[in-house]
């Protein structure tokens, strides 16, 4: 959506020998919006490549193929009428930003989501489609150990026509930035940032809410599989202003925990995110729920001695003893750049003063704006009224791509910048640690030679992840290690830790065949872009003293550039990956582009740096208008064939190391 301890004897961390080993081919796909629609979009002679066809069907093996409404899995019971979720079955539509917990109770049942955005073509125009439906959270299932999942939505998008959709308080277009996390009694809490005004206004509500699900049979019931899948409502923590632009107050970036101590405080929630005021100052936020998700504290700040702050991670410890790390940005009265963290020892009601856990030399790709006018479609958008206005010539751009968003170097690229995670073993009752890591950069800053970077524009270093295990206790912190020396680009890493057993994972660009720390993540010297990301996972059975070598866990490596938002223009790749685990059974998630289909942008006359490479799948006809003095005009229609796999953006998972 639009969007880082104390020591025995020894203090060192000591690394296994890293190696590349791949994994089964057995990566899974949570998001199956992939059914072959009967009726073929309308694509004519005039609108269709030549030589269209429809897209693929789900892959081999995919056992719950399409989309059900989340009643449906609860019930049993079928939701007639329901063009979201019928939209959602044939979509081949884009899903990014992705989480996953597996069940405490029972290790085969895992939930997932992501930003997804399956039902935005639920609606047509004199039989073509149209860009107005919810992008909205996922709620994907398993309940075989991540196999295969049945897809859905959490109940309360706009146009639910379920039961259930009156135990939502939601009250945007859209909803999106997943967290989620499960109680010890089969209950499973799932976070969002929430915007997009309904009428279809530029106003931007930026609510936070909290949907909650349970076992069918009630708290602590059986059997275990139907943990987590009864909807029991959504609850609104914070509203924003309802300002246009982002202009007010906007809540964004979330996190969510629940104690499973056993202790005190067992089943409590603990929910923060960032709150940005007016898109400029930030500060962190948190607010707890002592009834199991169905109301909230009074959301208060933590970080008032700080700001520019964003992404927290909130982890509890054996003892009870609640976290929050964040980002903590430099800024002009001299703040430290790093991890910043903030400490409660009553069950989240109070916290101390924040400090600095550990520093870093941060990184975002960027670039300078250089926008080019397109012959823009005559009518309709390719994508829902975004919040953002577009940037002006000469502007730093974070991402770039075509038209409005092309960048002065001519590359295509993917947003990504310096963020962290954190986690705690609740399972150990003995030490008060965190775990702790980050993307940042690595190295010499070097000139690109052209206008993109990662530190200034012109400049970059190479970014790789680092790990961190923080005492909570005495307050000190062990020295970052890489969790991999690979000479290339590393980012969005994650970890996770129960039963004494860390598990991380990462984005990796080592099998990048274009790969230069002068150039943006699969980026060829001329502008093409090639597939070059993939998954990389370890793990530690020691709590971080060592770790194992470097697994690649994905079987088919991803091109991230694919120009596939704001009207075909600019690529989108979320702002996360997620890893959930239980001792050594673990599970990871990441966004994934292996069935994008590949086409050419007729707007693009004559066709840009690219050479085609990062243009998707897409029809468009050729329409004519006549002013009043008899001048007539040409452009272009909307994309007329959104399902033919052009937007096939998806959540992949599978067992991690």
């Amino acid at each position: 959506m639009k969007r880082l301890v104390l020591w025995g004897a020894c203090a060192c961390l000591v690394f296994w020998v890293s190696g590349a080993v791949a994994s089964a081919p057995a990566n899974v796909r949570l998001s199956n919006d992939c059914v072959v629609p009967a009726t073929p979009d309308p694509a004519t002679a005039t609108s269709a490549p030549p030589g269209y066809s429809p897209p693929p069907p789900c892959s081999t093996g995919t056992v719950y193929p399409g989309y059900k409404n989340e009643y449906t899995i609860a019930t049993g019971q079928p939701v007639p009428n329901d063009p979201v979720i019928e939209e959602c079955t044939i979509a081949h539509g884009r899903q990014n930003e992705p989480a996953v917990q597996l069940d405490p109770r029972n290790t085969s049942v895992l939930i997932g989501s992501s930003n997804d955005y399956c039902g935005v073509y639920a609606t047509k125009s004199n039989g073509l489609p149209v860009a107005n439906g919810p992008v909205w959270l996922g709620y994907y299932r398993s309940e075989d150990s991540g196999r295969s999942f049945q897809s859905s939505l959490v109940p309360g998008y706009p146009g639910d026509p379920s039961p259930y959709a009156g135990l939502s308080q939601a009250r945007t277009s859209g909803a999106g930035d997943p967290v989620i996390a499960w109680d010890m009694h089969g209950r499973v809490f799932m976070g969002s940032e929430s915007s997009g005004d309904p009428a279809g206004t530029a106003k931007t509500f930026g609510d936070v809410f909290v949907a909650r699900f349970g076992n069918t049979a009630g708290p602590d019931g059986l059997p275990t599989t139907n943990d987590g899948k009864k909807f029991l409502g959504s609850t609104v923590v914070a509203s924003g202003s309802s300002a246009p632009g982002l202009l007010g107050v906007f809540h964004d970036k979330t996190a969510i925990e629940a104690d499973r101590t056993g202790g005190k405080c067992d089943g409590d929630v603990y929910f923060s995110w960032a709150r940005f005021t007016a898109a400029k100052n930030s500060n962190i936020y948190f607010a707890r729920s002592t009834d199991h998700g169905e109301t909230w504290s009074q959301p208060h700040s933590i970080t008032t001695s700080v700001k520019n702050v964003q992404d927290p991670d909130i982890s509890v410890t054996g003892n009870g003893h609640v976290y929050v790390t964040f980002d903590e940005g430099s800024t002009n009265s001299g703040q430290t750049e790093g991890v910043g963290v903030a400490k409660s020892t009553d069950c989240g009601a109070t916290f101390g003063q924040p400090k600095v856990l550990t520093t870093y030399t941060g990184y975002a790709a960027q670039d300078v704006q250089d926008p080019q006018a397109p012959a823009q479609p005559a009518s309709q958008l390719d994508d829902p009224l975004l919040s953002e206005e577009p940037a002006a010539a000469g502007a730093i751009a974070r991402d770039c791509g075509d038209f409005a968003d092309h960048c002065k170097s001519g590359y295509t690229f993917f947003r990504r910048v310096t963020t962290s995670r954190s986690t705690a073993d609740q399972l150990d009752t003995q030490n008060e640690w965190l775990y702790v890591v980050y993307d940042a950069s690595k190295g010499p800053v070097v000139d690109t030679g052209t206008t993109y970077g990662t530190i200034t524009p012109g400049q970059a270093a190479d970014t790789a992840a680092y790990f961190v295990r923080y005492d909570g206790a005495s307050g000190s912190a062990t020295s970052p290690v890489l969790l991999d020396s690979a000479g290339t680009e590393q980012t969005f890493p994650d970890i996770s830790a129960d039963g004494g057993v860390l598990h991380t994972i990462w984005w990796d660009s080592r099998n990048d065949p274009c790969f230069s720390i002068t150039r943006p993540i699969g980026n060829c010297e001329h502008g093409s872009t090639v597939p070059s990301l993939d998954v990389y996972a370890k793990v530690s059975t020691d709590r971080g003293n060592t770790w194992s070598g470097s697994t690649k866990v994905t079987d088919t490596m991803s091109n991230p550039n694919w120009e596939q938002f704001d009207n075909r223009a600019v690529p989108f790749g979320g702002d996360y990956l997620w890893v959930t685990s239980l001792g050594s059974t673990s599970y990871g998630t990441w966004t994934d582009w292996r069935n994008t289909r590949t086409g050419a942008d007729p707007r693009e006359v004559p066709e840009d740096e690219d050479a085609g490479s990062a243009d998707v799948y897409q029809c468009r006809a050729t329409l004519s208008s006549t002013d009043k003095k008899g001048n007539t005009s040409k452009s272009f229609s909307s994309d007329r064939c959104p399902h033919s796999g052009g937007l096939d953006q998806d959540i992949y998972g599978d067992s991690t190391p």
